[in-house]
């Protein structure tokens, strides 16, 4: 089946991926206020989310994906990293990953390219609820760290 051979090739690819897409994101003034997040703890994060992609597109377990993504987002909004750069960043990963899929997936037959078109629905749907997940953690957070400056203020 291509779409397994495809998410293996993502798999064998994932430290050419993360650097491209690390250079792509740290590059965009659409993604500059992830410069508030350590270095260290970007490419991580951009590493663990080819290997989430792989996992999720094989076993498609939404519930380690709310967990992780929902803390991510909660993380992003403690470092005050504005919604709009992180949600770009996400969809630039989207972008990169959808961009080698066609550049490697060369179908060559019609099984071939149901089986590539398979995998970009599930992509696009590993991403929309990543997106989702996120930003439920980012508003969780942001709605916990507005309440505490209200009750600060309250007790002036």
């Amino acid at each position: 089946m291509l779409a397994v051979r495809l998410v293996k090739l993502i798999e064998n690819h994932i430290e050419q991926l993360s650097r491209d897409l690390s250079e792509k994101v740290w590059n965009s003034p659409r993604c500059s206020d992830l410069s508030k997040v350590p270095v260290s703890e970007l490419q991580a994060r951009t590493r663990e989310i080819y290997r989430n992609l792989s996992d999720w597109l094989l076993d498609k377990a939404e519930t380690q994906l709310e967990q992780r993504y929902t803390e991510l987002g909660a993380a992003r909004a403690q470092q005050s990293v504005a919604y709009s750069h992180f949600a770009w960043a996400i969809i630039s990963t989207k972008e990169h990953v959808r961009t080698f899929v066609q550049r490697e997936g060369q179908s060559e037959n019609a099984m071939e390219l149901h089986g590539e078109l398979e995998l970009q629905l599930l992509l696009g749907r590993f991403f929309d609820l990543v997106l989702y997940y996120a930003a439920v953690g980012y508003d969780q957070e942001r709605n916990r760290i507005g309440g505490k400056q209200k009750r600060r203020k309250g007790d002036k």
